[in-house]
């Protein structure tokens, strides 16, 4: 009996149980393994995948549903991922087009590689924007920052939901409540008691990711990235907005270097929703 053609292979839920063979096709595809990014993903999101006849999976991704849970308003596509071996056979398009398929008529997002971008193009996302990833040690300001940031308690809580709807533009409470736990940091900046941004930092193999990273404004943001840098010893990772290119340059001016661009491409809808003067780095690119 011939062996089905990889496009062929029927596609699938993912649970947690498939994290392993997850973090197996990152590796594959030269791409840190991730575990805890997998985990993360696939409890806040919905994992697609093909499975492969001799073991592991052909392909995978994950969309994360942001809005009322009956009737979203947003649908973030990340970690799309298909084997070496199966590369180039059609694999990568049908399982966005199943995705593309079961959101309907949700506005779609995710955050393009320059390999990638091309089959997005094909499928109808359009660019609106960029991201750049930076990535090194931070070395600290000796002077006080005027903004004050503490540790996030579980009564900042409501506050930090509210702040991050109004900015991000959608309700993302099954993501940002998870925070506490996926988060080794999980700080805010105040002004007169109120919350005027706040950022996170998760760890990533080696280093720690900061984002989502949310201000009031650059110099609130330039707070928040110091604070989480005093806090951790690990070299620092996140993917800014290009717009934001006062705190790309003052990231630089610390240490940090930069890794790579992505495009930040949509369909469904002509650019993202909410503030971006306001929304510094997502939380991950997988997540939007």
């Amino acid at each position: 009996m011939s062996t089905p053609s990889p496009a062929a292979l029927p596609i699938r839920r993912l649970t947690l149980r498939d994290r392993t063979a997850c973090a197996d096709l990152s590796e594959n595809r030269g791409w840190q393994r991730e575990e805890h990014k997998w985990n993360f993903l696939l409890t806040a999101g919905t994992g697609y995948g093909i499975d492969d006849p001799d073991g592991g999976l052909v392909a995978a991704c994950v969309v994360t549903e942001y809005g009322p849970r009956d009737r979203p308003d947003l649908g973030a596509i990340g970690m799309v991922l298909v084997a070496e071996r199966h590369a180039r056979q059609g694999v990568g398009r049908r399982l966005m087009r199943h995705v593309v398929s079961r959101m309907g008529t949700t506005p779609l997002t995710l955050h393009a590689t320059p390999h990638g971008r091309p089959l997005y193009e094909e499928l109808g996302f359009k660019v609106t924007g960029r991201a750049e990833m930076v990535l090194g040690r931070f070395t600290s300001e000796e002077a006080r920052s005027p903004v004050a940031t503490r540790a996030a308690t579980a009564e900042d809580l409501t506050r930090i939901l509210e702040l991050d709807e109004e900015v991000f533009g959608s309700d993302r409470t099954p993501l940002i409540t998870r925070l506490p736990a996926f988060a080794d940091q999980l700080l805010v900046a105040e002004d007169s008691g109120r919350i005027i941004g706040y950022t996170a930092a998760w760890p990533n193999m080696d280093t720690h990711v900061v984002g989502p990273l949310i201000a009031r404004d650059t110099r609130t943001a330039k707070a928040l990235v110091t604070a989480i840098a005093a806090r951790t010893d690990r070299p620092l990772r996140t993917d800014i907005d290009v717009r934001h290119g006062e705190l790309l340059d003052w990231v630089k001016q610390r240490g940090l270097r930069s890794i790579a661009f992505n495009s930040v491409m949509m369909y469904g809808a002509p650019e993202l929703p909410g503030d971006w003067t306001r929304r510094f780095a997502p939380l991950t690119v997988a997540a939007g």
